[in-house]
C-alpha cells in the first residue's frame, strides 16, 4: 500500500510533516535515484533508497513501527518545543534518544508551568489525544494568590 513521502519520513523520525515538505519543495529529497516532488507517494518495499540531502534513509511500513508513549514531568523553565533560537533548555532534550522515530508532545506547557506531560511515537495517536472533537478530558490543578470570587472564576 502505497502512503505520502512525507508521512513515510516524519514516522521515521526526519521531521515533522511540514518540515518534510520544505525538504522535497527545495529539492532534496529523492526516491530510487529521483528528486522527489510533493505529493509523491511511495511503497516500502525491500530495495527502495530514499535519500535526504544525499544521505540514505532507514524507513519502515507502519504495522512495523512500535508506539511509544511516554510520562514526563515537566519544570518550570523548560520549553515545550524542539528547538530554541536563544538556546533556552526545552522537555525534547530531556527526552531518551529514538533511533528510527521521533517523540511528538501531546500538548504543550507554557514555560513558567510545571506539569504531567505525554509523549508519543505515534502522531496519529497524538492527534487524536489532542483534537478537540475527540473530547479528551483533561484536569489542571492550578494555585492562585489572593481571593477568586465567583465572576473571576467564570472569567477562568
Amino acid at each position: 500500500m502505497s502512503e505520502k513521502l512525507q508521512k513515510v519520513l516524519a514516522r521515521a523520525g526526519h521531521g515533522s510533516r511540514r518540515e518534510i515538505e520544505a525538504k522535497i519543495e527545495a529539492g532534496r529529497v529523492s526516491v530510487d535515484g529521483k528528486i522527489a516532488t510533493l505529493g509523491d507517494r511511495v511503497e516500502i518495499v525491500p530495495g527502495l533508497k530514499i535519500r535526504i540531502d544525499g544521505h540514505l534513509i532507514s524507513v519502515k511500513e507502519s504495522a512495523e513501527q512500535i508506539c511509544r508513549v511516554l510520562a514526563y514531568y515537566k519544570p518550570e523553565g523548560e520549553l515545550c518545543t524542539r528547538n530554541d533560537p536563544e538556546g533556552r533548555p526545552t522537555v525534547f532534550d530531556r527526552l531518551p534518544k529514538l533511533r528510527g522515530a521521533r517523540w511528538i508532545a501531546v500538548g504543550r506547557l507554557d514555560v513558567n508551568t510545571c506539569g504531567l506531560l505525554l509523549f508519543t511515537t505515534d502522531g496519529e495517536l497524538a492527534n487524536r489525544l489532542m483534537h478537540p472533537s475527540r473530547e479528551v478530558e483533561r484536569e489542571y490543578a492550578v494555585r492562585v494568590f489572593g481571593q477568586i470570587d465567583d465572576d473571576k472564576l467564570r472569567q477562568l
